[in-house]
């Protein structure tokens, strides 16, 4: 979460120096040149038509509409608004799994799903307030909105994938696709790019992203959720918007205001809120007892 919440901000700071498409083309072909071993025809063959479908979607959502919609979201807004937006994935998730996979969500679900979606409110209706800069900002929080709607499809379409394939294959083949499908959008503009103009420092953040988006917290994570419960696991969510904000308060030079504040409150307390754990309850036979004895 760390690296993710890191990782808005340094793809604000790159925008401004390397077009969306161009970056986006150059993430997936990094991503993929320590993936591709993975890539072998022979293991991709024994892959069935149903899964290639399903890894399709997952590519148009989870990397492809994802990275555009997100990288050009942070160059419209704030690294400590994007932040904030993004944490609202679990209760993103929550919601879809509600509407595709009729998995009815609890109290303390929709009490989570409820406050992430005042957190997103407060922080557009604020921007929104600010003039022509505001309109812009909200236009670039729309667009993180966006990705993580697209983000929290993936997760939802891995649900099923991950009972027939590792999850490492399942990342190794969604980059190959969407490296297909973000081709005809990057290559015309590497053409007709001026590759001098970008400094060394930049070019090592376009690495650096690649690598820790596609490779180092997806592995980070499969390692780290075997070892931990999932409703602890929901709440290191938090280090998201945190990660996020302190690197655009050090390197972008934001500074959070109240309505960012309140947002992230609200967004913290659904993610808490949704990470505890339920009280088991009472064995039948103790509480008849206790029934009789009142």
């Amino acid at each position: 979460m760390l690296l993710v919440g890191s990782n808005v901000g340094i793809g604000k700071s790159i925008v401004a120096f390397v077009p969306v498409p161009l970056f986006a083309l150059l993430r997936f072909v990094i991503a993929l040149a320590v993936l591709w071993p993975l890539l072998r025809p022979s293991k991709m063959k024994r892959v069935a038509r149903a899964e290639w479908i399903n890894l399709f979607l997952q590519a148009l959502f989870g990397t492809f509409g994802f990275t555009l919609l997100m990288l050009n979201g942070v160059a419209r807004t704030s690294a400590v608004a994007a932040g904030v937006i993004t944490s609202t994935m679990p209760a993103v998730v929550a919601l879809f799994a509600w509407l595709f996979l009729k998995e009815k969500p609890g109290g303390r679900a929709f009490a989570s799903i409820a406050l992430a979606v005042v957190g997103v409110v407060v922080i557009n209706v604020a921007q929104s307030g600010g003039g022509d800069h505001g309109g812009g900002s909200l236009a670039g929080n729309l667009m993180v909105v966006g990705a993580v709607c697209c983000e929290s499809l993936y997760v939802i379409l891995s649900r099923r994938l991950t009972q027939t394939l590792p999850a490492i294959d399942i990342c190794a083949y969604t980059h190959g696709l969407g490296f297909l499908l973000m081709l005809p959008l990057g290559l015309p503009t590497a053409l007709a790019f001026e590759w001098r103009g970008v400094d060394a420092v930049t070019w090592a953040l376009v690495g650096w992203y690649a690598l820790s988006a596609s490779v180092f917290s997806f592995w980070l994570w499969m390692k780290g959720i075997r070892h931990v419960a999932g409703s602890l696991a929901g709440v290191f969510s938090a280090v998201l918007p945190i990660a996020a904000a302190l690197y655009g308060i050090a390197f972008l030079g934001e500074r959070p205001t109240l309505a960012h504040g309140i947002a992230l409150a609200c967004v913290m307390a659904g993610i808490v809120l949704a990470s505890l754990k339920r009280r088991a309850p009472a064995p039948r036979d103790e509480r008849g007892s206790r029934e009789s004895n009142v």
